[in-house]
């Protein structure tokens, strides 16, 4: 039972957990791909199994920075490097004036190369802070010289343009180094994310630190009521308009923002403000850089001798990057060891895997539609990918059991948020990635009158309800050059001289405002048990975001946040920023994300109105431009007396308080109890509320 994932009782044999698979036995359409299930299954089995014959266990394998890289061991800096296809192999640098001929490294059956250099005088011979590389010769009598792939640091020379980065040995001492003060907080009954990437945080034009982001922005994230952080764009990256998803140096955090240290830093603020912080991950590909980066190891080896695929396998032609080989052993370790690092080092709380569509299909999704099961079981599946993704979720959560691990899968594969334990793939969460698409289309596509309510809370409630989603009306995808923030689309040029308190509100301007809070509200409410939020979208942050490219002169001016735009006491951002707060602070006060409960009881294609119940709360949501209802009858499940804990409307919020705070809403009997035939729109209850247009509200009920 030793190969059984770590919540699963050891007096189960491996055989019988193959055998007896819960996910199918709570989903019988499933059961039709048994026998893929049991064989992806045995391969998890199999290979954990081997990795603890060999390793000792899953969790000491996945320490391999400990073992490769540059490590301190009894009065030596040890460095190990697998590179099997490599025929010599020196370490050069700053200490030894790159030259390797007095630093050759010797090679292992495994083909691990490795050195030891003994401390000099007392102090190690490679000093921190100082330039490393890897030099070896490969097959064709060519030295070539590569960053080492486990290198924890890499800087790039400011003084030249698109210079291609350096290894740094890191090791500060004692008294540089960061000593951690808060404890992790405790993972929150449903996450509500801030997504945030740490170089374009400030409001002056130009990269932003992690020491700034910790001081200026993370209470800007506390005030609002979030209780997490995402980190985009943290593993290092030699092109920083690739928003941190061409991924060159895995184990360093990137230098762009400021130290290893610096980025401890951060953390440590945010355990102390009560916030998780979790790592956007990238193990779906690698940059195709060779100066800088993995593919430097590539000299045309074989897929058994090197990180990646060869030929098509190993390349994704959408985003011209590396595919890695997840059946290779070294790379199980590189990829477990990444996590884990990330988990031990810098106390991350948990992941946001990036990519993985593009790792459970040998077609990596392109072009495909997923529509029915046979797409997501079959031949098209990367069964190594998939186990690797097992293995990974089994790692995470027994190092951290409170870890929050996330899906960014665009397939919607069934089992991918379930639990190793019972056949699935492990993840916590998934995001909703047809939410956005959706609201996009309706705002881009349709005028008002057009959108279906009926449409939209199909796609909010469109999921496996066993399987836990993170809703969002928008994330930096919708941000990027080229589109337009949700606040952008609604208004557009407006934004510039109509978000003005001093003057009245422009037809476009209100809607604009009304509709922005609805959206992101419903979103929050139906969409899935967490949420997310970009960056500057909670005040409805104009135009886009353009990475400094040629194409823009270099510019940094739309690769910022304006936080100026919501602290201005005039400006109508900051009724946006306020319903923001108010949406978190009700999730923190009735926790309806976390709820199974979900009721829709009624969506009227003439009213636009969708009426549902979440948790102990009725959700009312008027999407009509023009039409106000008086006495609307809300069905509900328990009788008493509802009040308003939520009104968009409020003059907080930017509305017209056309709505009496604190006014009783008595409940009426609706026919015969538990005959939902005989009810109001099934619902056993109702009672009476004003609904203006564009506007929404929620209810709670009085406990007497």
């Amino acid at each position: 039972a030793a190969a059984l994932p770590n919540n699963r009782s050891a007096v189960e044999s491996v055989e019988e957990y193959i055998q007896n698979i819960e996910l199918l036995n709570s989903d019988p359409s499933l059961e039709a791909y048994r026998d893929h299930f049991r064989y992806r299954i045995k391969r998890y089995a199999e290979q954990k199994k081997l990795i603890e014959k060999h390793e000792g266990s899953l969790q000491e394998f996945a320490q391999g920075y400990k073992r490769f890289g540059f490590n301190r061991e009894d009065g030596c800096i040890v460095y190990r490097e697998w590179a099997p296809a490599a025929q010599e192999a020196e370490i050069i640098g700053d200490f030894n004036g790159w030259s390797g001929s007095g630093y050759k490294m010797e090679k292992n059956q495994f083909g691990v190369w490795f050195i030891r250099i003994p401390d000099s005088h007392g102090n190690p011979a490679i000093p921190h802070n100082s330039k490393v590389k890897f030099r070896f010769k490969h097959g064709n009598g060519v030295w070539i010289d590569r960053v080492p792939a486990w290198i924890k640091y890499a800087t790039q020379d400011p003084t030249r343009f698109a210079a291609p980065y350096d290894g740094v040995y890191w090791d500060p001492p004692p008294h540089e180094r960061y000593h951690f003060k808060h404890p992790r907080p405790p993972k929150p009954r449903a996450p509500r994310i801030y997504e945030a990437h740490v170089g374009m945080s400030g409001s002056e034009p130009r990269i932003n630190t992690y020491k700034n982001f910790a001081d200026d922005i993370l209470p800007r994230i506390r005030a609002n009521n979030y209780n997490t952080v995402q980190l985009m764009a943290v593993m290092e990256h030699s092109y920083y308009a690739s928003f941190g998803y061409h991924v060159t140096n895995f184990f360093a955090a990137s230098s762009k923002y400021g130290t290893p240290e610096d980025l401890k830093y951060l953390i440590d603020k945010a355990h102390g403000l009560g916030l998780q912080v979790l790592i956007d991950v990238v193990h779906s590909h690698a940059s195709n850089n060779i100066t800088d980066g993995l593919n430097g190891f590539d000299v045309g080896q074989s897929s058994q001798e090197s990180y990646f695929h060869t030929g098509d396998q190993g390349y994704h032609r959408l985003w011209d990057s590396r595919l890695f080989n997840y059946g290779n052993w070294e790379v199980l370790r590189f990829l477990l060891s990444n996590l884990r690092w990330w988990i031990d080092e810098f106390k991350f709380d948990g992941f946001r895997f990036d990519g993985v569509a593009s790792m459970l299909y040998h077609h990596h999704g392109i072009n495909m539609s997923f529509s029915g099961y046979d797409a997501y079981f079959g031949e098209m599946t990367n069964v190594d990918a998939v186990v690797y993704l097992m293995l990974a979720n089994d790692l995470i959560h027994g190092i951290l059991p409170e870890a929050t691990v996330i899906a960014e899968d665009v397939s919607g594969m069934p089992g991918l948020g379930r639990p190793v334990s019972e056949g699935g793939t492990g993840f916590d969460y998934r995001l909703a990635m047809g939410i956005p698409d959706k609201w996009i289309d309706n705002l881009k596509n349709r005028n008002d009158r057009e959108w279906s309510v009926g449409d939209i809370t199909w796609c909010l409630t469109n999921r496996r309800y066993s399987e836990k989603c993170i809703a969002y009306a928008e994330s930096h995808d919708q941000s990027i050059v080229g589109d337009k923030t949700i606040a952008f689309l609604l208004m557009d040029e407006e934004m510039y001289a109509g978000m003005s308190c001093l003057a009245e509100a422009s037809p476009v301007i209100q809607r604009g405002i009304a509709l922005h809070k609805m959206i992101h509200f419903l979103t929050m409410a139906l969409g899935g048990d967490g949420y997310l939020n970009f960056m500057g979208n909670e005040f409805g942050h104009p135009e886009w975001i353009d990475f400094p490219r040629e194409g823009n002169g270099w510019s940094y001016d739309k690769c910022r946040r304006q936080w100026n735009l919501v602290d201005t006491d005039h400006l109508r951002y900051k009724f946006l920023n306020s319903f923001d707060r108010a949406m978190n602070d009700l999730d923190e006060k009735f926790e309806f994300l976390s709820s199974q409960k979900q009721i829709v009881s009624s969506t009227d294609e003439n009213e636009k109105v969708i009426v549902f119940e979440r948790g102990e709360l009725v959700f009312v949501f008027n999407f009509h431009s023009e039409n106000t209802y008086g006495g609307y009858k809300v069905g509900c499940d328990a009788p008493g007396k509802y009040r308003v804990a939520l009104d968009s409307d409020s003059k907080e919020f930017g509305g017209y308080s056309r709505i009496q705070r604190g006014v009783d809403h008595f409940t009426s009997p609706e026919g015969i109890p538990g005959v939902a035939e005989t009810n109001y729109k099934n619902r056993p209850n109702s009672f009476k509320v004003l609904s203006p247009p564009r506007t929404c509200q929620a209810y709670y009920r009085v406990q007497e």
